[in-house]
């Protein structure tokens, strides 16, 4: 037996180490993925070519990734020959989906180019994973992770049929998503209002702990006003997302460096949205501090108003569409009022 074993150890130290050099090689790689700037092509763009040619990388990845696991799934193992081509077969599928990648030019819009090199980074780093899980599996067996790291890749190839094809889809599932976030934490902040509920009940059901009569646990009477005025806060950023989600369905489009350049600037505002109403969520549990809640508030009120504006201002707020981004401007304006009087004292 430990004959076999010392015959075993150069073979393996021989397909380990292209493997080892594939795995610096595929990080260099993501490197210039992930800070790399595009390049503005001669050629001009033609969308159909650079969806194909992604498509087709993603699937030749793919492709690499279940024969290189495939090889190192059973005995024998592969030769050193046979380990350098696979090897090299997976690095020159890694750099076709890059390169594909740097085709797309930033004139297509930020929120497109930021999905599509998500992707593109998912799909090395997912390969980097698979590479490294080889490198420390037991070799000539299939390992659990080896398995999980090989679904994995396939996984983030077969993003590339998910992703939105011009700057508008873009927007429109950045917002979707935004908008998401938001209804859950207004829902969240509504189930813990219910009237007379301790919203620290489901942490602090001991009664030995001491804890029922502390009042820090409770919202006060001032507290509940204050805090209805908040949930009109939150309930006008569900409201506005809403909105703007269906105006850039409606009236959103890619066609002009200007229409795209106006989508990214309602998509990075939107982006703000949720973490301010997290923010202002989390400040309104008890005990309550009504200076915070109120600096949070305001800090909302200003995102806010800075999506209508950018909305009105745009392509997508057809003359049609402003009456709702007046009466939200309004709703906006009457609760911040609000928080601030009854947050007067505190100051």
């Amino acid at each position: 037996q430990p004959r076999r074993g010392l015959v075993a150890a150069p073979a393996a130290m021989e397909a380990r180490e292209p493997l080892q050099d594939l795995s610096g090689a595929l990080r260099a790689v993501l490197a210039r993925v992930r800070e790399g700037e595009p390049g503005e092509g001669r050629e001009p763009f033609e969308p159909p070519r650079f969806w194909d040619a992604l498509g087709q990388t993603f699937k030749e990845t793919s492709r690499e990734a279940t024969k290189l696991s495939l090889a190192f799934s059973r005995p024998p193992l592969p030769s050193a020959e046979n380990c350098r081509k696979l090897s090299e077969d997976v690095q020159n599928a890694i750099l076709a989906v890059a390169t594909v990648y740097y085709w797309l030019p930033k004139g297509q819009g930020t929120t497109l180019r930021k999905m599509v090199r998500d992707a593109t980074t998912e799909v090395v780093e997912g390969m980097i994973q698979l590479t490294e899980t080889i490198l420390i599996s037991p070799l000539e067996s299939l390992s659990q992770e080896q398995l999980v790291s090989t679904g994995g890749v396939w996984e983030a190839c077969e993003q590339v049929s998910s992703l939105p094809r011009d700057n508008q889809a873009a927007v429109v599932s950045v917002l979707a998503a935004c908008l998401g976030v938001v209804k859950d934490a207004l829902e969240e902040m509504e189930n813990a209002l219910v009237e007379g509920q301790d919203p620290y009940s489901d942490i602090m059901e001991d009664e030995e702990l001491g804890f029922r009569g502390n009042r820090d646990t409770y919202w006060s009477e001032a507290d509940r006003k204050l805090l209805s005025s908040c949930m009109g806060l939150m309930k006008a950023s569900k409201a506005c997302l809403k909105k703007v989600l269906s105006v850039v369905k409606a009236y959103g489009k890619a066609d002009s460096p200007e229409q795209i350049a106006q989508l990214d600037d309602l998509a990075d505002i939107a982006n703000e949205i949720s973490p301010s109403v997290d923010e202002l969520a989390l400040s309104m549990y008890p005990p309550v501090n009504q200076l915070a809640v109120r600096l949070n508030a305001a800090k909302l009120a200003s995102v806010l108003k800075k999506v209508l504006e950018i909305t009105k201002t745009s392509h997508v707020c057809p003359p049609s569409e402003e009456g709702w981004v007046q009466f939200l401007t309004g709703a906006v304006d009457h609760n911040m009022d609000k928080i601030k009087n009854f947050t007067q004292g505190e100051l």
